[in-house]
């Protein structure tokens, strides 16, 4: 008996899971092989916080799936191909990927797995809709977020796949490696993974949709669903998210809106770099290029950015998220265009070094929404927020850490300070008593020559 093979990547669920229910159908009682590839490509640049999250995951869906998932290390396409080869497989199937290794990778698998006349079967997305199929009017990309948002929603997005079917059967007919221990984590620590996990933190969640809108700019308060890492493992899929949010009791609130429009802002970057692949690591407006910047490693550069990564800078809004990054692997979205404005605006240094060190540390670091995130904030973007508008990283964080509540639960060495007095303790006696350090830059100086540095490249 032959076996058909699915290769999981970015899909680490049963449930609304086109690819696996395509699998399942043409293997009939041959039953399903499993497979993951550990892609050195891919483990290099990760970092510990993915690789763990990754580890952790992959053993979740491997015992959801009694324990037969095979585990491979090496070229995809030639780890594919052999374990094709092995159980005689005439198809692979997998969700399509709609990132530039990916589809690169995919192309070589395909091609690989195609000489020995074995197909590679794409079915269904990790994206609510795929990637590049929402268009403009004239065929071209949408490169602003609200066009794109209307045209997304008027297009229609299918619904949850089936389950899968009760019949369904594992087989395991190949050899294949133990998932690797985790990385050392140090003292950071994740939440709990896998598909069941995301799934009651979406319920969890539900349940505060309606203050949503509200409480997910305070990053005092537990008011974000959390949910990116979880999506980007496809340990959920945003299909199943925005099918409960419509049949649920407060997916018509200004709440649930606003969580579905942050769903939309996930599919808006990976249309971006579908089109512009580019963009993950160039200026998409490269005009931001010709500005003069910081050198990251010399001189005031270096020293600023090391700071910046540490969390001491002597800015308590800014240490505290880039602390956060370091104990949890996550940090507040309002909190991160804080931190990355200040790297951009008040340290000068490029917005690539801030993208680079969120990835590595990040558990739901993804390529298309943090890279142009950072671009947003940068100012060199999509939807680019004009770089005048420069973070000022006091006043944000007293309006959204009113009482500095977020401040003291990452920066010990301000917790003597009662209230919003934690945002500014060059202002409070004793405010340096317990080792916090003072100030790299003067914001309000910094703030002019980013200006300055701007119009000289504007003109």
């Amino acid at each position: 008996m032959t076996s058909t093979v699915l290769w999981l990547r970015r899909d680490l669920r049963l449930r609304d899971h086109p690819a696996l229910l395509a699998a399942a159908s043409e293997a009939g009682g041959s039953g399903v092989l499993p497979l993951f590839v550990l892609d050195p490509a891919l483990l290099g640049p990760a970092g510990p916080t993915r690789t763990a999250w990754l580890f952790r995951s992959l053993r979740a869906w491997s015992a959801s799936a009694d324990g037969a998932l095979v585990v491979r290390s090496g070229k995809p396409e030639d780890v594919v191909r052999d374990v094709a080869r092995e159980v005689g497989a005439e198809h692979v199937h997998v969700t399509a990927d709609a990132g530039p290794y990916g589809r690169s990778r995919d192309e070589r698998v395909e091609k690989s797995l195609a000489e020995d006349g074995v197909g590679l079967v794409r079915t269904g997305t990790p994206y609510a809709i795929g990637p590049g199929t929402v268009v403009k009017g004239d065929g071209g990309p949408f490169q602003v977020f609200t066009p794109f948002s209307r045209a997304w929603t008027a297009h229609g997005h299918p619904s949850p796949a089936a389950s899968p079917p009760d019949d369904l059967r594992w087989v395991r007919r190949v050899d294949g490696e133990e998932i690797p221990a985790d990385p050392d984590l140090g003292n950071l620590s994740l939440p709990d993974v896998g598909e069941e996990a995301a799934l009651r933190r979406w319920e969890a969640f539900s349940g505060r949709l309606a203050d949503y809108d509200t409480d997910r700019e305070r990053p005092d308060r537990d008011g974000t669903s959390q949910l990116s890492a979880h999506l980007k493992y496809g340990e959920v899929h945003p299909r199943t998210l925005l099918a409960d949010l419509a049949a649920g009791p407060h997916g018509s609130t200004k709440g649930g809106q606003t969580f579905r429009t942050e769903l939309i802002w996930r599919e808006f970057y990976a249309d971006v770099l579908w089109h512009r692949p580019d963009s993950a690591r160039e200026y998409y407006r490269p005009q931001l290029a010709g500005m003069r910047y910081a050198s990251p490693t010399s001189g005031d550069g270096a020293e600023h950015l090391a700071a910046w990564q540490e969390g001491r800078t002597g800015y308590p809004f800014v240490d505290a998220g880039m602390r956060q990054l370091l104990a949890e692997g996550w940090v507040h979205n309002r909190v991160r265009m804080v931190v990355a404005s200040f790297l951009v605006k008040d340290l000068h240094l490029e917005w690539q070094l801030g993208a680079r060190h969120f990835m590595r540390w990040l558990r739901d670091g993804d390529l298309s929404s943090n890279n142009h995130g950072w671009q947003w904030t940068a100012g060199s973007g999509t939807d680019a927020a004009p770089f005048f508008r420069v973070f000022n990283p006091v006043s944000q964080g007293e309006k959204f850490d009113p009482d500095g509540a977020y401040v003291r639960r990452y920066v010990p060495e301000l917790r003597h300070l009662a209230g919003k007095a934690a945002h500014s303790p060059w202002d409070h006696a004793g405010g340096y008593d317990h080792g916090y350090p003072q100030r790299i830059v003067d914001h309000k100086v910094e703030r002019e020559e980013a200006l300055a540095r701007y119009a000289a490249v504007r003109s």
